[in-house]
Protein backbone atom coordinates (compact mmCIF):
# COMPACT_ATOMS: atom_id res chain seq x y z
CA UNK A 1 0.00 0.00 0.00
CA UNK A 2 1.65 3.54 -1.28
CA UNK A 3 -0.48 6.52 -0.16
CA UNK A 4 0.17 9.61 -2.03
CA UNK A 5 -1.01 13.03 -1.74
CA UNK A 6 -2.57 14.67 -5.05
CA UNK A 7 -4.21 17.48 -6.76
CA UNK A 8 -4.74 20.95 -5.92
CA UNK A 9 -2.65 20.60 -2.78
CA UNK A 10 0.30 19.54 -5.06
CA UNK A 11 -0.57 22.32 -7.50
CA UNK A 12 -0.94 25.23 -4.61
CA UNK A 13 2.14 24.42 -2.88
CA UNK A 14 4.24 24.52 -6.11
CA UNK A 15 2.82 27.77 -6.38
CA UNK A 16 3.60 28.78 -3.41
CA UNK A 17 -0.03 29.39 -2.20
CA UNK A 18 -1.98 28.39 1.02
CA UNK A 19 -2.96 25.09 0.75
CA UNK A 20 -6.36 24.46 2.23
CA UNK A 21 -7.88 20.76 1.24
CA UNK A 22 -5.98 18.09 0.90
CA UNK A 23 -6.70 14.85 -1.14
CA UNK A 24 -5.24 11.68 -0.70
CA UNK A 25 -4.98 8.44 -3.35
CA UNK A 26 -4.19 4.93 -1.93
CA UNK A 27 -2.24 2.73 -4.41
CA UNK A 28 -2.43 -1.20 -4.01
CA UNK A 29 -4.91 -1.79 -1.26
CA UNK A 30 -8.66 -3.26 -0.75
CA UNK A 31 -11.55 -1.89 0.52
CA UNK A 32 -11.03 -4.19 3.89
CA UNK A 33 -7.46 -3.17 4.04
CA UNK A 34 -8.92 0.43 4.59
CA UNK A 35 -11.41 -0.65 7.03
CA UNK A 36 -8.88 -2.70 8.88
CA UNK A 37 -7.19 0.10 9.48
CA UNK A 38 -10.29 2.32 11.18
CA UNK A 39 -11.10 4.11 7.99
CA UNK A 40 -14.79 4.92 7.53
CA UNK A 41 -16.18 4.49 3.91
CA UNK A 42 -18.27 7.12 2.59
CA UNK A 43 -18.20 6.59 -1.09
CA UNK A 44 -21.04 4.54 -2.90
CA UNK A 45 -20.15 4.90 -6.46
CA UNK A 46 -16.14 4.47 -5.57
CA UNK A 47 -14.25 3.69 -2.43
CA UNK A 48 -13.56 6.89 -0.36
CA UNK A 49 -12.71 6.97 3.14
CA UNK A 50 -12.12 9.16 5.58
CA UNK A 51 -8.82 9.29 8.03
CA UNK A 52 -9.72 8.06 11.60
CA UNK A 53 -7.75 11.54 13.35
CA UNK A 54 -7.35 14.18 10.60
CA UNK A 55 -10.77 12.94 8.77
CA UNK A 56 -9.02 13.68 5.48
CA UNK A 57 -10.17 11.63 2.55
CA UNK A 58 -8.68 8.91 1.06
CA UNK A 59 -9.71 7.57 -2.29
CA UNK A 60 -8.31 4.14 -3.38
CA UNK A 61 -6.53 4.00 -6.94
CA UNK A 62 -9.47 3.76 -9.72
CA UNK A 63 -9.95 4.36 -13.15
CA UNK A 64 -12.78 5.25 -15.43
CA UNK A 65 -15.04 4.74 -18.18
CA UNK A 66 -17.76 6.30 -19.90
CA UNK A 67 -20.45 4.11 -20.74
CA UNK A 68 -23.57 6.86 -20.71
CA UNK A 69 -24.09 10.59 -21.05
CA UNK A 70 -23.50 13.06 -18.82
CA UNK A 71 -20.90 13.24 -15.89
CA UNK A 72 -22.85 10.44 -13.72
CA UNK A 73 -22.39 8.17 -16.64
CA UNK A 74 -19.33 6.26 -15.62
CA UNK A 75 -18.03 2.80 -14.82
CA UNK A 76 -15.80 2.61 -12.29
CA UNK A 77 -12.90 0.46 -11.40
CA UNK A 78 -11.23 0.84 -7.96
CA UNK A 79 -8.31 -2.18 -7.69
CA UNK A 80 -5.24 -2.56 -6.02
CA UNK A 81 -3.86 -3.40 -9.19
CA UNK A 82 -4.51 0.36 -10.66
CA UNK A 83 -1.38 2.40 -10.67
CA UNK A 84 -1.20 6.14 -9.53
CA UNK A 85 -0.52 7.32 -13.38
CA UNK A 86 -3.67 5.29 -14.54
CA UNK A 87 -5.46 7.22 -11.54
CA UNK A 88 -4.08 10.81 -12.75
CA UNK A 89 -4.81 9.81 -16.23
CA UNK A 90 -8.93 10.13 -15.46
CA UNK A 91 -8.42 14.00 -13.54
CA UNK A 92 -8.98 17.65 -15.92
CA UNK A 93 -6.24 19.49 -16.05
CA UNK A 94 -2.50 18.33 -16.53
CA UNK A 95 -1.87 20.91 -13.15
CA UNK A 96 -4.33 19.00 -10.66
CA UNK A 97 -2.57 15.48 -12.48
CA UNK A 98 0.25 15.90 -10.26
CA UNK A 99 1.26 13.45 -6.88
CA UNK A 100 3.70 13.84 -4.05
CA UNK A 101 5.47 10.78 -2.10
CA UNK A 102 5.83 11.12 1.90
CA UNK A 103 9.39 11.63 0.73
CA UNK A 104 8.32 15.04 -0.85
CA UNK A 105 9.36 13.85 -4.21
CA UNK A 106 6.59 15.05 -7.13
CA UNK A 107 4.91 12.42 -9.29
CA UNK A 108 4.34 14.22 -12.77
CA UNK A 109 3.92 11.99 -15.83
CA UNK A 110 1.51 14.07 -17.84
CA UNK A 111 3.84 17.63 -17.54
CA UNK A 112 1.71 19.68 -14.86
CA UNK A 113 4.91 21.47 -13.59
CA UNK A 114 5.91 22.07 -17.27
CA UNK A 115 2.43 23.82 -17.46
CA UNK A 116 2.77 25.62 -14.43
CA UNK A 117 5.73 26.97 -15.82
CA UNK A 118 4.17 27.77 -19.09
CA UNK A 119 0.81 29.40 -16.63
CA UNK A 120 -0.99 26.83 -18.96
CA UNK A 121 -4.46 25.24 -18.10
CA UNK A 122 -4.12 21.85 -20.59
CA UNK A 123 -6.70 18.78 -20.15
CA UNK A 124 -4.63 15.29 -19.67
CA UNK A 125 -6.44 13.16 -22.24
CA UNK A 126 -8.82 13.59 -24.76
CA UNK A 127 -10.70 11.67 -22.20
CA UNK A 128 -11.56 15.48 -21.04
CA UNK A 129 -14.65 15.44 -23.54
CA UNK A 130 -16.50 12.65 -21.77
CA UNK A 131 -17.53 15.01 -18.76
CA UNK A 132 -19.39 17.98 -19.37
CA UNK A 133 -18.79 19.80 -15.94
CA UNK A 134 -15.34 20.01 -16.88
CA UNK A 135 -15.96 23.24 -19.45
CA UNK A 136 -17.43 24.72 -16.02
CA UNK A 137 -14.05 23.50 -14.06
CA UNK A 138 -12.00 25.11 -16.24
CA UNK A 139 -13.50 28.57 -16.75
CA UNK A 140 -13.21 28.05 -12.73
CA UNK A 141 -9.77 27.86 -12.73
CA UNK A 142 -9.30 30.66 -15.30
CA UNK A 143 -10.92 32.41 -12.83
CA UNK A 144 -9.03 31.78 -10.22
CA UNK A 145 -5.43 31.64 -11.68
CA UNK A 146 -6.14 34.55 -14.19
CA UNK A 147 -4.12 37.22 -11.64
CA UNK A 148 -1.11 34.74 -12.08
CA UNK A 149 -1.34 35.05 -16.11
CA UNK A 150 -3.09 31.67 -16.50
CA UNK A 151 -4.22 30.68 -19.73
CA UNK A 152 -6.61 27.83 -21.64
CA UNK A 153 -4.17 26.10 -23.74
CA UNK A 154 -5.33 26.24 -27.28
CA UNK A 155 -5.98 22.53 -28.02
CA UNK A 156 -8.48 22.69 -24.56
CA UNK A 157 -10.06 25.70 -25.66
CA UNK A 158 -10.65 23.46 -29.13
CA UNK A 159 -12.13 20.73 -27.22
CA UNK A 160 -14.32 22.56 -25.02
CA UNK A 161 -16.04 24.24 -28.72
CA UNK A 162 -16.39 20.98 -29.62
CA UNK A 163 -18.43 19.60 -25.96
CA UNK A 164 -20.63 22.87 -26.51
CA UNK A 165 -21.21 22.28 -29.91
CA UNK A 166 -22.04 18.57 -29.60
CA UNK A 167 -24.53 19.54 -26.78
CA UNK A 168 -23.09 17.75 -24.24
CA UNK A 169 -23.84 20.44 -21.90
CA UNK A 170 -26.93 19.81 -21.76
CA UNK A 171 -26.40 16.90 -20.01
CA UNK A 172 -25.62 19.03 -16.09
CA UNK A 173 -27.89 19.00 -13.75
CA UNK A 174 -28.95 22.46 -12.00
CA UNK A 175 -27.19 21.44 -8.66
CA UNK A 176 -23.83 20.96 -10.29
CA UNK A 177 -24.22 24.02 -12.54
CA UNK A 178 -24.63 26.16 -9.55
CA UNK A 179 -22.23 24.71 -7.17
CA UNK A 180 -19.47 25.74 -9.78
CA UNK A 181 -21.07 28.66 -10.39
CA UNK A 182 -21.09 29.62 -6.60
CA UNK A 183 -17.60 28.38 -6.60
CA UNK A 184 -16.62 30.83 -9.12
CA UNK A 185 -18.68 33.92 -7.92
CA UNK A 186 -15.97 33.69 -4.78
CA UNK A 187 -12.55 34.70 -6.68
CA UNK A 188 -11.82 37.85 -7.10
CA UNK A 189 -11.70 38.12 -11.03
CA UNK A 190 -15.29 36.03 -11.52
CA UNK A 191 -15.90 37.63 -14.42
CA UNK A 192 -13.80 35.38 -15.95
CA UNK A 193 -15.11 32.34 -15.53
CA UNK A 194 -17.97 33.70 -17.27
CA UNK A 195 -16.04 34.89 -19.85
CA UNK A 196 -14.51 31.36 -20.35
CA UNK A 197 -17.56 30.04 -20.72
CA UNK A 198 -19.21 33.19 -23.32
CA UNK A 199 -15.30 32.15 -25.56
CA UNK A 200 -16.50 28.61 -25.96
CA UNK A 201 -20.03 29.28 -26.83
CA UNK A 202 -21.30 27.84 -23.75
CA UNK A 203 -22.43 30.59 -21.68
CA UNK A 204 -25.70 30.60 -24.15
CA UNK A 205 -26.29 27.11 -22.88
CA UNK A 206 -25.64 27.33 -19.30
CA UNK A 207 -26.87 30.61 -18.57
CA UNK A 208 -29.31 32.06 -21.77
CA UNK A 209 -31.12 34.31 -19.60
CA UNK A 210 -27.33 36.13 -19.21
CA UNK A 211 -26.14 36.47 -23.06
CA UNK A 212 -28.16 39.76 -23.72
CA UNK A 213 -26.88 41.51 -20.81
CA UNK A 214 -23.53 39.88 -20.50
CA UNK A 215 -20.99 42.37 -22.86
CA UNK A 216 -24.15 44.74 -23.53
CA UNK A 217 -25.15 47.81 -22.09
CA UNK A 218 -24.18 50.85 -20.24
CA UNK A 219 -22.94 49.92 -17.75
CA UNK A 220 -22.73 45.71 -18.97
CA UNK A 221 -23.51 42.74 -16.76
CA UNK A 222 -19.74 41.78 -16.43
CA UNK A 223 -18.78 45.31 -15.84
CA UNK A 224 -20.48 45.62 -12.75
CA UNK A 225 -19.76 42.52 -11.62
CA UNK A 226 -16.01 42.87 -12.17
CA UNK A 227 -16.50 46.11 -10.14
CA UNK A 228 -18.14 44.21 -7.36
CA UNK A 229 -15.82 41.93 -7.14
CA UNK A 230 -12.66 44.45 -6.27
CA UNK A 231 -14.72 45.19 -3.16
CA UNK A 232 -16.72 42.76 -1.75
CA UNK A 233 -16.30 39.38 -1.50
CA UNK A 234 -19.53 37.93 -0.51
CA UNK A 235 -20.55 35.20 -3.34
CA UNK A 236 -24.32 36.30 -2.91
CA UNK A 237 -23.84 40.30 -3.52
CA UNK A 238 -21.86 39.37 -6.78
CA UNK A 239 -24.91 37.58 -7.94
CA UNK A 240 -26.86 40.28 -7.21
CA UNK A 241 -24.30 42.28 -9.71
CA UNK A 242 -24.73 39.80 -11.65
CA UNK A 243 -28.46 39.32 -12.37
CA UNK A 244 -28.75 43.57 -11.90
CA UNK A 245 -29.05 44.55 -15.64
CA UNK A 246 -31.18 40.89 -16.54
CA UNK A 247 -34.94 41.50 -17.33
CA UNK A 248 -37.17 40.28 -13.55
CA UNK A 249 -38.82 37.44 -15.84
CA UNK A 250 -35.28 36.49 -16.98
CA UNK A 251 -33.78 36.81 -13.04
CA UNK A 252 -36.45 34.74 -12.37
CA UNK A 253 -36.29 31.72 -14.93
CA UNK A 254 -32.50 31.71 -14.38
CA UNK A 255 -32.73 31.15 -10.23
CA UNK A 256 -36.22 28.63 -10.43
CA UNK A 257 -34.02 26.61 -13.51
CA UNK A 258 -30.49 26.45 -11.75
CA UNK A 259 -32.30 26.01 -8.17
CA UNK A 260 -30.54 28.95 -6.84
CA UNK A 261 -30.72 28.96 -3.13
CA UNK A 262 -34.00 31.62 -1.98
CA UNK A 263 -31.30 34.08 -0.15
CA UNK A 264 -29.35 34.77 -3.31
CA UNK A 265 -32.56 35.43 -5.08
CA UNK A 266 -33.72 37.50 -3.23
CA UNK A 267 -30.81 39.99 -2.82
CA UNK A 268 -30.47 40.03 -6.94
CA UNK A 269 -33.93 40.53 -7.06
CA UNK A 270 -34.16 43.74 -5.03
CA UNK A 271 -30.82 45.12 -6.17
CA UNK A 272 -32.67 44.24 -9.72
CA UNK A 273 -35.84 46.24 -8.57
CA UNK A 274 -34.04 49.01 -6.48
CA UNK A 275 -30.68 49.84 -7.44
CA UNK A 276 -31.84 52.87 -9.78
CA UNK A 277 -34.32 53.79 -7.76
CA UNK A 278 -31.53 54.50 -4.39
CA UNK A 279 -29.77 56.55 -7.61
CA UNK A 280 -32.38 59.24 -7.69
CA UNK A 281 -32.93 59.09 -3.89
CA UNK A 282 -31.90 62.56 -3.49
CA UNK A 283 -34.50 64.26 -6.02
CA UNK A 284 -37.43 62.09 -4.29
CA UNK A 285 -40.43 64.01 -2.00
CA UNK A 286 -40.91 62.22 0.76
CA UNK A 287 -43.87 59.87 -0.28
CA UNK A 288 -41.38 58.27 -2.83
CA UNK A 289 -38.53 57.77 -0.14
CA UNK A 290 -40.70 56.23 2.14
CA UNK A 291 -42.14 53.74 -0.38
CA UNK A 292 -38.70 53.06 -1.70
CA UNK A 293 -37.44 51.87 1.89
CA UNK A 294 -40.67 50.35 2.43
CA UNK A 295 -40.60 48.07 -0.70
CA UNK A 296 -36.85 47.06 0.75
CA UNK A 297 -37.96 46.11 3.94
CA UNK A 298 -35.17 47.73 5.59
CA UNK A 299 -36.96 48.24 8.57
CA UNK A 300 -37.66 44.30 9.25
CA UNK A 301 -34.42 43.09 7.44
CA UNK A 302 -31.86 46.37 8.27
CA UNK A 303 -28.88 43.68 7.02
CA UNK A 304 -29.97 44.43 3.49
CA UNK A 305 -28.82 48.19 2.89
CA UNK A 306 -25.68 48.05 3.12
CA UNK A 307 -24.64 45.26 0.77
CA UNK A 308 -27.36 47.14 -1.76
CA UNK A 309 -25.29 50.73 -1.38
CA UNK A 310 -22.19 49.06 -1.90
CA UNK A 311 -23.68 47.57 -5.02
CA UNK A 312 -25.03 50.78 -6.15
CA UNK A 313 -22.24 52.87 -5.49
CA UNK A 314 -20.11 50.65 -8.05
CA UNK A 315 -23.74 50.76 -10.66
CA UNK A 316 -23.42 54.63 -10.24
CA UNK A 317 -19.77 55.00 -10.79
CA UNK A 318 -19.81 53.06 -13.97
CA UNK A 319 -22.66 55.53 -15.21
CA UNK A 320 -21.23 58.42 -13.63
CA UNK A 321 -17.31 57.91 -13.55
CA UNK A 322 -16.66 62.15 -13.57
CA UNK A 323 -18.70 61.96 -10.31
CA UNK A 324 -16.88 60.62 -7.25
CA UNK A 325 -18.52 58.92 -4.24
CA UNK A 326 -22.09 58.01 -3.46
CA UNK A 327 -23.85 61.26 -1.59
CA UNK A 328 -27.01 58.98 -2.14
CA UNK A 329 -25.77 56.05 0.74
CA UNK A 330 -25.79 58.32 3.64
CA UNK A 331 -29.11 60.09 2.42
CA UNK A 332 -30.58 56.79 2.44
CA UNK A 333 -29.15 55.39 5.84
CA UNK A 334 -30.17 59.10 7.42
CA UNK A 335 -33.69 58.40 6.48
CA UNK A 336 -33.53 54.85 7.70
CA UNK A 337 -32.55 55.99 10.93
CA UNK A 338 -35.14 58.59 11.17
CA UNK A 339 -37.84 56.19 10.60
CA UNK A 340 -36.76 53.10 13.17
CA UNK A 341 -37.35 55.80 15.65
CA UNK A 342 -41.09 55.86 14.74
CA UNK A 343 -42.89 53.41 17.16
CA UNK A 344 -46.24 52.55 17.68
CA UNK A 345 -46.32 52.48 21.75
CA UNK A 346 -48.68 56.31 21.23
CA UNK A 347 -51.11 54.40 19.25
CA UNK A 348 -51.04 51.35 20.94
CA UNK A 349 -52.46 53.00 24.37
CA UNK A 350 -54.66 54.73 22.49
CA UNK A 351 -55.96 51.54 20.96
CA UNK A 352 -55.62 51.58 17.80
CA UNK A 353 -54.96 47.98 16.23
CA UNK A 354 -54.99 46.31 12.52
CA UNK A 355 -54.96 47.97 9.29
CA UNK A 356 -55.50 51.54 11.15
CA UNK A 357 -52.48 51.04 13.05
CA UNK A 358 -50.34 50.37 9.94
CA UNK A 359 -51.59 53.60 7.80
CA UNK A 360 -51.29 55.60 11.32
CA UNK A 361 -47.45 54.35 11.98
CA UNK A 362 -46.95 55.02 8.16
CA UNK A 363 -48.29 58.45 8.43
CA UNK A 364 -46.06 59.24 11.99
CA UNK A 365 -43.04 57.82 9.59
CA UNK A 366 -43.84 60.15 6.91
CA UNK A 367 -44.06 63.32 9.27
CA UNK A 368 -40.65 62.13 10.65
CA UNK A 369 -39.10 62.46 7.61
CA UNK A 370 -40.77 65.79 6.50
CA UNK A 371 -39.62 67.73 9.77
CA UNK A 372 -36.12 65.87 9.63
Amino acid sequence: MNIYRVGGAVRDQLLGLEVNDVDWVVVGATPQEMLDRGFQQVGRDFPVFLHPETKQEYALARTERKTAPGYTGFAVHADPDVSLEQDLARRDLTINAMAQDDAGNIIDPYGGQRDLEQKLLRHVTAAFVEDPLRVLRVARFAARFFPLGFRIAPETQSLMQDMVAANELSALVAERVWTETDRALVELDAQIYFDTLDDCGALAQVFPELVPVWRHGKPSARQVLSAVAQVDTSPQLRFAALAMSMEPDQLKAMAARLRIAKYYYQLAELANRHVPGLHGFASMNTEARLHLLESMDVLRRPQRIQPLLRLARCHWLLLQPQEPGYPQAELVLDAINVISTVTADNLVRQGVKGIAMAQALRKKRLQALEEH
